[in-house]
């Protein structure tokens, strides 16, 4: 009897209902973490520098944007370029594939860089892709050159929009906000690293330096060849002593044999 009432109430539709309960939880939560371990890494548009983008001078960086859909292409990134800390140079490297268009705005306060207003700066490039675009499972880099970098700031945001061939339109516009998540859609951010004295004087090269580096390497120039016209000569004197050197002394020896002749002739 009692083995029997203790596998009732076990076969009871209570625990079972309990029993199911907790298949379907479990079977949730492996749900959800297979979704997050097969979600891709990175798969937002970012910034990042060849090298180090240093305050103060020029910077060669590439917007990162990878392909995360399965069933559409990239076909255009838009990227905006910050206008609290406006450039007064960016220039974006040729791509194939790519139609590439600068746009330029005033600005509100003009700029003074080696001497000169600039009342002018980039804020946005666009690419357009002409062909297939950053396909399914494929990563573009998109390089531009810019500087010269602000110095009194520790990073620059930029916000980018890319589209897709299916028309789909994905922000990444969101600033990071400090002690809080990171957003949904995070703008790409780029860091600026300290300059040392000789980044920093790289990075702000005046026409003027450039003059005189090349008048500096003319004189180098004009140096090395005088000191290679004065070798030239050394060596042309030294052959010419190493030739009378080698007549004299055959004639030494030559003198030396006629006169141990004489010593050795028999007087008559």
């Amino acid at each position: 009897m009692k083995a029997s009432r203790i596998t009732s109430r076990n076969a009871s539709p209570r625990n079972a209902s309990r029993a199911a309960s907790r298949v379907a939880a479990a079977a949730g939560v492996a749900g959800a973490a297979v979704l997050v371990l097969s979600s891709p890494a990175y798969a937002h548009v970012s910034v990042q520098p060849d090298g180090t983008a240093a305050k103060g001078g020029y910077a060669l960086v590439n917007f990162r944007v990878p392909n995360e859909r399965d069933d559409a292409s990239t076909t255009k990134l838009e990227v905006t370029f910050p206008t609290d800390h406006p450039l007064s140079s960016v220039m974006p490297e040729k791509l194939d594939g790519w139609k590439i268009t600068v746009t330029k705005s005033k600005l509100a306060k003009p700029l003074e860089v080696h001497g000169q207003q600039i009342n002018e700066a980039v804020s946005k490039v666009t690419w357009t892709a002409e062909d297939k675009g950053v396909e399914p499972g494929y990563l573009q880099r998109f390089p531009v050159s810019m500087g010269a970098l602000p110095d009194d700031a520790d990073e620059l945001v930029f916000k980018a929009v890319q589209t897709y061939s299916d028309k789909e339109v994905v922000r990444w516009i969101e600033v990071q906000e400090d002690g809080a998540e990171e957003p949904e859609n995070p703008a790409p951010v780029l860091a600026l690293a300290d300059a040392s004295e000789d980044e920093h004087s790289h990075g702000t090269t005046t026409a003027e330096d450039a003059s005189d580096e090349s008048d500096d390497a003319k004189a180098a120039a004009s140096t090395t060849e005088a000191a290679s016209d004065s070798s030239g000569g050394s060596d042309t004197t030294a052959r010419v002593l190493g030739v009378v050197g080698i007549v004299v002394g055959a004639a030494g020896v030559a003198y030396g044999v006629l006169a141990g002749r004489r010593r050795t002739t028999p007087e008559s």
